[in-house]
C-alpha cells in the first residue's frame, strides 16, 4: 500500500490569486488609460497628460481618471466639437472595446501566479 502527503496552502495560494488579481487590475487600468487617450480630446494636451490609474486593493477595483478642473465637462459634452478621433466620452467609450484585454490581462496574472 502506498502513501501520500498532502500539504494544502489554501492561505497562501489565495493571497497569491489575490496579489495576481491587483497585478492584473493594475495592467488593465493601464491598457483602458492607453485606449482613451487616443480619443480624449486635445487642445494643449493637459486633459490627456493628467489621466491616472488607480487600484483599490480592499474593493478589487480599479480606476482610470483625468483630473482637470474641466475633465468631467469634456468628458460628457456630446454638442463639443472635436477634432478627428477624439470625442466626449472618451473613457466610457473605450471600456467596451477593451473589456476582452481587460479579462484576458487579469487571467494571464492569475495562471502565472498558480504556476
Amino acid at each position: 500500500m502506498s502513501r501520500a502527503r498532502l500539504r494544502w496552502s489554501g492561505d497562501t495560494a489565495t493571497d497569491a490569486i489575490k496579489q495576481a488579481a491587483v497585478r492584473g487590475l493594475l495592467l488593465s487600468a493601464e491598457h483602458v488609460l492607453g485606449a482613451s487617450r487616443q480619443r480624449v480630446p486635445i487642445a494643449e494636451g493637459t486633459l490627456e497628460r493628467s489621466g491616472a490609474t488607480s487600484v483599490d486593493e480592499a474593493t478589487m477595483t480599479a480606476a482610470v481618471s483625468y483630473d482637470t478642473p474641466y475633465a468631467r465637462r469634456v468628458h460628457e459634452d456630446l454638442t463639443a466639437r472635436h477634432s478627428p478621433g477624439r470625442s466626449a466620452k472618451f473613457v466610457e467609450s473605450v471600456l467596451p472595446e477593451t473589456a476582452g484585454t481587460v479579462q484576458e490581462l487579469i487571467a494571464a496574472q492569475i495562471r502565472r501566479a498558480l504556476r
